[in-house]
């Protein structure tokens, strides 16, 4: 058997990621990936998947910080009378209420469009 060559002169150029359930560790002093920017509508949508079949409506195309669009997933489910989250720049609230946010966002001016089928 031949060793190997272990020539490490480029070894500090190359830059490896290590991943654990699916996810990127970034080395420390690197900046998080922001998300695209948004288009500036506004899109609701309807999704069962992963849910064992109960139906969530989905708002995306805000352009807010955590802080603020917590604020704001608080006043949809206090308006849709039910429970949700804000997680990844995405509201999530309970059941099919597409239609109470459609009047709603509306009504405060914003360009609102169903999404889906």
């Amino acid at each position: 058997m031949t060793p190997r060559n272990n020539n490490n002169d480029n070894s500090s150029s190359r830059l490896v990621y290590s991943t654990e359930n699916g996810r990127i560790k970034l080395p420390k002093g690197t900046n998080k990936p922001k998300a695209p920017a948004s288009d500036g509508i506004i899109r609701l949508l309807r999704e069962t998947k992963g849910r064992n079949g109960k139906g969530v409506t989905i708002v995306t195309g805000f352009e807010l910080d955590d802080k603020a669009l917590k604020i704001l997933a608080k006043k949809l489910k206090q308006l849709c009378g039910t429970g949700g989250t804000a997680k990844d720049g995405i509201i999530e609230i309970q059941g099919d209420q597409r239609d109470k946010l459609l009047d709603h966002l509306k009504a405060q001016g914003h360009q609102v469009k169903l999404a889906g089928g």
